[in-house]
């Protein structure tokens, strides 16, 4: 059986990888021209297809059947070769969204939900908010609800992010501020690219719900292959899979004092993961041509701050790596959405009595235990989990892989 993700430009999928786990088929990406397309999916050798953009209307003339769900959306992301060669058209994003409300926990029964944007994903979430009884919104740029008038929705308990606005790379974007929704209750973004859009991380930090698309996408690729295979799959599959994808795609950061172990840590989890290690302090000195001492000699601690912030935006855009950084980064709030942006923050503690001072300008120069006492705020500010790493190195690291591994 040969399946797989249709589409004009598919750039990086993890299609392959969730549908791996999934069934056993062989699952391709197929980049086809628009002036293709008719003759493409009149190919006899492929089983099911996932469609992605910008096809998912394109291919309605060429469905002999519509499912109810994609006569409903109009819009199809999943195609079934038929017994005599037709093409069967579904929707499997309305079961993906609905399984990633699900997840969040969130009621909108009866409740405001503002649906941001008026595409094909937009009118799947519409869909699925209305049947499960929420009052929908819909906010575009120039519709009757637009951007310039969101006060008169102040009431709203869910946003759903269905726009592109802070997807990857233009991650320091977001498509409105949390400040006037004082009943909101939650923020599901459909992005997973990055992994806490800024809109998310506003949501985090107003301590509400939070969730990016990575569940929907797991959970839409699960009922397509229910009917690439024409069976039923277990919900209880999406989990472990979302798991998976979650652990390798996310960053482990490690933040804290100077001499506290984070490099040393991060070779230890990247032998024991096979994540790359990156050093935020050997950016620096490879971006600047110059080692740490001379940029401190050049430019003072100012000037180091503002090339270790830019280091930072680049290392943290990109995924599935291990983040030794500098131990003062946590003095700049600018770096904090860049290291929370797709990854998960481990603040590493060590006694102040064992922190080494070689090499480390700041340390050399002042004394390390009242440093700590500053610093300790802003290290559990930024940190979603502490490590105490007095002990042996394999203990620390034992402590983070629990927590990863633990997650889904």
């Amino acid at each position: 059986m040969r399946c797989g993700l249709l589409g004009a430009k598919l750039g990086h999928s993890y299609s392959p990888q969730i549908h791996h786990f999934l069934g056993d088929y062989s699952y391709d990406l197929f980049e086809v021209p628009p002036e293709d397309l008719g003759a493409f999916l009149q190919r006899e050798d492929l089983s099911g297809l996932n469609v992605t953009i910008p096809y998912k209307k394109a291919v309605l003339p060429y469905c002999a059947r519509l499912t109810p769900t994609a006569k409903r959306l109009g819009a199809v992301n999943t195609l079934v070769r038929l017994p005599d060669g037709g093409l069967l058209g579904h929707n499997t994003d309305f079961f993906g969204f609905t399984s990633m409300v699900r997840l969040s926990g969130l009621d909108v029964t009866g409740k405001k939900c503002l649906v941001l944007g008026s595409g094909g994903a937009s009118a799947t979430a519409q869909a699925v908010l209305k049947d499960l009884g929420g009052e929908v919104a819909v906010i575009s740029r120039s519709g009757p609800d637009n951007y310039g008038n969101l006060d008169r929705h102040a009431d709203a308990a869910v946003i759903v992010n269905a726009t592109p606005v802070g997807m990857y790379p233009n991650t320091d974007a977001a498509p409105l501020s949390l400040d006037g929704f004082p009943r909101l209750e939650g923020v599901l973004d459909l992005i997973y690219n990055p992994a806490r859009t800024r809109l998310l991380q506003a949501a985090e930090r107003r301590g509400i719900v939070a969730r990016n698309g990575l569940w929907m996408l797991v959970a839409q690729a699960k009922e397509s292959a229910q009917w690439f295979l024409g069976k039923e799959l277990p919900d209880s599959v999406i989990g472990p899979i979302h798991g998976r994808l979650r652990r390798q795609m996310e960053n482990i950061i490690l933040i804290g004092m100077p001499g506290a172990g984070k490099s040393t840590l991060a070779s230890e989890l990247a032998a024991r993961t096979g994540l790359e290690a990156v050093d935020a302090d050997a950016e620096v000195e490879a971006m600047a041509g110059m080692p740490i001492p001379a940029i401190f000699a050049r430019e003072g601690e100012s000037g180091f701050r503002a090339r270790e912030t830019r280091a930072l935006e680049r290392l943290c855009k990109e995924r599935g790596r291990i983040i030794a950084t500098g131990g003062g980064c946590v003095t700049r709030p600018e770096n904090f959405p860049l290291l929370r942006q797709n990854g998960r923050v481990f603040w590493i503690q060590r006694d102040a009595d064992k922190l080494p001072k070689e090499g480390r300008p700041l340390s050399l120069a002042g004394d390390l235990a009242d440093m700590e006492r500053k610093r300790r705020p802003l290290y559990r500010s930024f940190a979603d989990y502490a490590i105490d790493n007095n002990g042996a190195v394999s203990d620390a690291v034992a402590q983070i892989l629990r927590i990863v591994e633990g997650e889904s």
